[in-house]
């Protein structure tokens, strides 16, 4: 027998589609090697960035935090939540396909003879991500997805999602995980999963209200 109130009861339920996340993602490590052709999208000021080892902080707070935001967003509005989660599967679909057809690599500096704490999470991330599915980058396209569900939480938290997904976005650059052009593409792709999502959740809301 529960306590829980029908309302929390039917939050927790949505969170089971979460599940749909690890399982898209099966097909980035198959598809996170070298293809028969593979570009770079690497441009004169993607020399002039620097390499900041330090934002590989941010970088792997990515992955607490996406999932952090979508589990608020499911007790905050579950609408958004819906907008967000299909946005980011539908994101992840149209990424995978990018990396099939148009597989794109970056050059990364030489970490293996640094040594401290940061060089080895530098390292981690290299050794356990190949320098492949770079275009377009999935931590914008799901950080950006963050930053435009978020409009519901009150300022304080707003501000704090805002800071954290700019931080993840740049750190994409200064970790030479990306480029960016890598930038734009998951921010023009988040953008139009976003706007897109949005109609499949008031159609769909329509439907339950309208079921005739």
């Amino acid at each position: 027998m529960t306590n829980l109130k029908p309302s929390y009861r039917s939050e927790w339920l949505s969170l089971l589609w979460l599940l749909a996340v690890p399982i898209l993602n099966i097909f980035y490590g198959v598809l996170n090697r070298a293809g028969d052709r593979v570009f770079s999208l690497q441009m004169n000021l993607d020399v002039l960035i620097p390499f900041i080892p330090g934002f590989i902080v941010p970088y792997l707070i990515w992955y607490p935090f996406i999932t952090g935001v979508l589990i608020a967003l499911a007790f905050r509005n579950r609408m958004v939540y819906f907008q967000t989660l299909i946005a980011l599967c539908s994101g992840l679909i149209i990424s995978y396909i990018f990396f099939a057809l148009f597989q794109t690599s970056i050059q990364r500096p030489d970490m293996q003879n640094e040594t401290g704490f940061i060089p080895r999470l530098v390292q981690f991330v290299y050794s356990t991500d190949q320098p492949y599915n770079c275009f377009p980058s999935i931590h914008v396209l799901t950080s950006y997805l963050m930053l435009r569900g978020g409009h519901v939480f009150n300022p304080t938290i707003r501000l704090f999602i805002a800071i954290i997904s700019i931080l993840i976005i740049v750190s994409t650059v200064f970790v030479k995980q990306h480029v960016v052009a890598d930038i734009l593409g998951g921010i023009l792709v988040g953008e139009l999963c976003f706007r897109l999502a949005k109609m499949v959740v008031i159609r769909k809301k329509a439907i339950l209200l309208n079921p005739e």
